[in-house]
Formats: structure tokens, sequence, C-alpha cells
């Protein structure tokens, strides 16, 4: 069914609004830009899903409702642009950070960089933890692998996998700008060898936090990697669990769809890690590693 479309808005003040970082986790249509910058209407679907119902008006934040009653009708929010555009504004971006993001926005396949928010949930994940050794698999240009340099301690190491040689130049240029070079160990390969290896190095257990935002069907081997690496206590956060709301569509059944709910669900029932599930970004997972196994 077509839905009424509900404008796009954009806060004059927010320091992000030169790059439009908005995904939501429905069946809304893709977000796309007019040649002039402004952004097109995003049509908010007024059918619903079987198992949620959707409660919107142009004028306010939608929110939606779990139809089982056992939930107590409790009402979540839905992030409307401008609900987006104001959290955008309540980021703590440093303007290397921003010079990065802006710099990646005009390449080709921008869409993979993680947002802001997302970064600035990796960086304090990273000092909660008061972590000193932190992996990440799949850095693209750089942005969060230097959100988490950035609050490394200077004796930290960060080891970042990634395979696009023309995308590791961009990050090298940033860390060197950013002066965090020395904390991190650039691994240009495939990231499952990368892991391996360090295993072979004994480097088992002695890491403290691991992202993973790289091929998709490959999660599950990275994750157990991962699991060998990272100590009793450590973090691993997957990113893109959410998959752009496909996860969640019976219809919607291709190989990285498919591969992304698989793990989902692998994960919920692992006993080794305690995991939630984050509506952030594309949606995050975050896992608290229990015991050694």
């Amino acid at each position: 069914m077509a839905g009424r479309a509900l404008p796009l808005l954009s806060s004059p003040g927010s320091p992000l609004r030169s790059t439009p970082l908005l995904t939501l986790f429905s069946q809304c249509s893709r977000l796309r830009s007019h040649p002039t910058g402004s952004l097109a209407s995003l049509p908010i679907l007024l059918s619903s899903p079987r198992h949620v119902r959707r409660l919107a008006t142009a004028a306010e934040p939608s929110v939606v409702v779990a139809d089982d009653d056992r939930y107590g009708g409790k009402q979540v929010i839905r992030l409307t642009p401008q609900l987006y555009d104001y959290i955008l504004s309540n980021v703590r971006e440093p303007p290397i950070l921003r010079d990065l993001r802006e710099e990646t926005a005009a390449m080709r396949g921008s869409q993979m960089q993680v947002s802001p928010d997302q970064a600035q949930l990796l960086a304090m994940l990273v000092q909660i933890l008061g972590a000193q050794r932190c992996i990440e698999v799949g850095i693209y240009t750089g942005y969060s692998s230097l959100a988490v340099a950035l609050v490394l301690p200077d004796t930290g190491r960060l080891v970042a996998c990634e395979r696009d040689a023309r995308c590791l130049e961009i990050a090298k240029k940033y860390y060197e700008r950013s002066g965090v070079a020395h904390k991190v160990d650039i691994k240009h390969g495939l990231a499952v060898d990368t892991l391996r290896s360090l295993i072979k190095l004994g480097e088992s257990c002695s890491f403290d936090f691991a992202f993973v935002d790289a091929e998709k069907r490959m999660y599950s081997e990275y994750f157990e990697l991962l699991l060998k690496l990272v100590r009793v206590g450590g973090v691993i956060v997957i990113d893109n669990v959410l998959w752009h709301g496909k996860v969640a569509d019976s219809l919607v059944n291709d190989p990285k769809t498919i591969s992304i709910r698989n793990f989902n669900k692998k994960l919920l029932e692992d006993k080794r890690v305690s995991t939630s599930m984050v509506a952030i970004g594309d949606g995050m997972t975050i896992c608290w590693k229990k015991a050694e196994f």
C-alpha cells in the first residue's frame, strides 16, 4: 500500500546536516537526495506487519507497539528525520572525524561508513572497558577505527583489518593527521587470515574489544575467531544486524539476509555471551564474553 508522504526536515543548526545519515528500520523506501541537495520525502507506511502496530501522524513522532499484550502496550519511539537530526546534533564529533566523514561521503559506497552516533557508542564502550587492545574487522576508510584509536591510551593497540588498499590509504592519512598512527596496526588482506594468524602467534584471550563490519556471510566465522581472541569480560560488537530491516521481512530471502538472520538466531542461543541488540545505525549487537569455553 502506498504511504502518506512526510517531508524530511533538517535543523539548520546541526553540524552534521551536510551528510544525510538516516537509517530507519521499517519497510519505508530508501532515502534519495535531490540534485539540489535537499532530501526527497519519506513515505511512512500506514499498513503494518502482522506483529507490529504503527501509530503515526504528520505532526508528531511515530511509535511502534508490540501486538503481544504481555509487553503491556509499551510505546517505543521510532526515528523520524527530525528526531534523528536532533540525535546527530548531540554527538560530540571531533573535527578530524568530521573531516574524514565528509571526505568519505563523496565516495562511492559511502553508506558503508558507520554513523557518528554509532562511532560515539563504540568509543564509549572502549572507554568503559578501559580497553588497551582492540580489533576491528573491516575498517573501510577508518571512521570507526579512528574514533576508537582516539580514546585508546597512548600505549594502546588497535589491529585494523581491511582488504581494500584504496580505503586503507585514506584511513592511514587520518591516523597520521590525528596523531594515532602509532596505536594502529594495519593488516591489509583477508580478515580471517589475520585473525587466524593472531591466534597462532599466541594472542588468544588478549584483546579487550572487537568490532565487526565486514562481509556479512562471514559473520559466524569472524565471531568464532574473535571469541578466541577476546578475553573473558571483553566485548564484541557486530554491525548491520538489522540489515536495512530485511531480517524482519519474511519475503526477503537473499543470501546475505538469510545469513544475517541465521547469525542473529545463533547469537541469541549462544550461552558463551550476553547480548544486546541495539537499534542504532543499521543495528548493532553488543556481546559480552561471559566465560572461557
